[in-house]
């Protein structure tokens, strides 16, 4: 790893939970922040190790930005450093999506709040536009990677093509042009010293890690047993965690099913409202799974008590699969990086990544400037999303400009822009224009 220095666990720790605070945009924006603080101003990481953990996070289930966390830490401090990493990029979101799931179930929405929101929101699309930039520069090289990328923006955003078959199929393009060209990949020196990885120790992690995630669903099994909400939340989030891949909006999609539809936890307004909390805090965007944990609880009838252990256990069951992932599958994911076939595929799977965050970027752009978004079926089975044009918000597109002018040409700063952008959204609806 070409780093200047090795970061102290304090130091780490310091630099982890500034992530956590500031870990605007959702797994875009989330992404290019930990590249700016642990790349381009610590230089801890050096950037081919960046992408390379980033794209071995894509293929996991699950919330990708935690992964890359974890991922960076382990990489700096071994276990410890991976949980403190993986740990405080949460922490600081689902402590506010907590507070803001009781004032919601309490106290209900605020006319002042939810303009706050809309000006965080168009923080949040200037952040998005950011990172696309950002991971753009690194991830275009080579004369396949423009194809790549825009051939999954299209699969994915026109054909909504599965996620994981956008992955496989950039993976093997890589694979087919190693065959054409006769690419030689250079292999990291680095990577190749040591000792292999032990598959038996990878098995032992993965499983002391498994009994540590499904502990508390287990006890709650036991104790109370498998009607009980609280069982069911951590079945459902439990599952959740294996079978979503495709980023927080493939989880999101199941998700809503199962807890409107199935469970009947809570309405489908509730739902979006949910979203609309996660979307404007800080970590990721699946801390709706917290939110609809505690509403369930809520509103199962268990008061404050039942609605925090609910809250807590859709929280623990969404993100301590990825301490799996990473912990087992890490260090052979560090041996691919002497592979020339394996690093080819890599990076083929980092060109599609920038077509998966342009396609969440236009995608959250459109549902911020517009209050409604159609879809327009074309041939083939083809469809683009339509903005409603007697829908589009003035308020928030100025918004939306106004903070992407000043992120991207003053580079103010991310708290400022997000504080600023809420104050702005305040200012306007008390003057009657949001």
């Amino acid at each position: 790893m070409t780093a200047n220095v090795r970061p102290t666990l304090r130091n780490l720790t310091a630099a982890s939970f500034k992530v956590g605070c500031l870990g605007f945009g959702g797994p875009a924006g989330q992404i290019a922040l930990m590249h700016r603080v642990f790349v381009d101003e610590k230089k801890w990481i050096d950037e081919d190790r960046y992408l390379h953990a980033l794209s071995y996070c894509t293929l996991l289930p699950g919330p990708e930005a935690q992964q890359l966390a974890t991922y960076v830490g382990w990489l700096l401090h071994g276990v410890t450093g991976g949980i403190i990493a993986g740990l405080l990029f949460v922490l600081p979101g689902a402590a506010i999506v907590f507070a803001l799931s009781w004032i919601y179930v309490t106290a209900g929405q605020q006319p002042l709040v939810a303009a706050a929101f809309l000006g965080i929101k168009a923080a949040v699309v200037a952040l998005v536009l950011e990172a696309m930039i950002r991971v753009g520069k690194r991830a275009l090289k080579g004369p396949a990677a423009w194809p790549v990328a825009i051939a999954a923006f299209l699969a994915l955003s026109v054909w909504s093509a599965p996620f994981p078959v956008v992955i496989l199929a950039a993976g093997a393009v890589g694979l087919v042009l190693v065959v054409l060209q006769r690419n030689t990949v250079e292999s990291s020196p680095e990577a190749t010293a040591g000792a292999p990885p032990s598959a038996w120790r990878a098995m032992a992690t993965a499983g002391a890690w498994g009994v540590a995630w499904l502990a508390p669903l287990g006890l709650s099994l036991l104790v109370l047993g498998p009607v009980h909400v609280l069982t069911r939340v951590g079945q459902l989030f439990s599952t959740l965690a294996v079978v979503t891949f495709g980023g927080a909006y493939a989880a999101l999609a199941y998700l809503q099913q199962e807890a409107v539809d199935v469970h009947g936890w809570l309405t489908a307004s509730q739902m979006i409202d949910g979203l609309g909390l996660a979307e404007t805090t800080p970590g990721p965007l699946v801390l709706v799974n917290e939110f609809v944990g505690f509403v369930a609880g809520w509103q199962d009838g268990g008061g404050l008590a039942l609605a925090t252990l609910c809250a807590l256990m859709a929280a623990w069951c969404t993100f301590a699969p990825s301490f799996v992932w990473i912990f087992a599958g890490a260090p052979f994911a560090e041996r691919l990086r002497a592979n020339r076939w394996a690093n080819a595929a890599l990076k083929a799977i980092t060109a599609a990544v920038l077509g998966v965050i342009a396609n969440l970027a236009i995608w959250f752009a459109l549902h911020v400037v517009f209050g409604e978004v159609a879809v327009l079926p074309l041939a083939l089975g083809a469809e683009v999303p339509l903005p409603v044009w007697s829908s589009f918000q003035v308020a928030a597109a100025l918004m939306c400009i106004v903070a992407t002018i000043a992120l991207l040409r003053f580079k103010v700063g991310v708290i400022a822009l997000v504080l600023g952008s809420a104050a702005c959204g305040v200012a306007l609806r008390l003057c009657g224009f949001a």
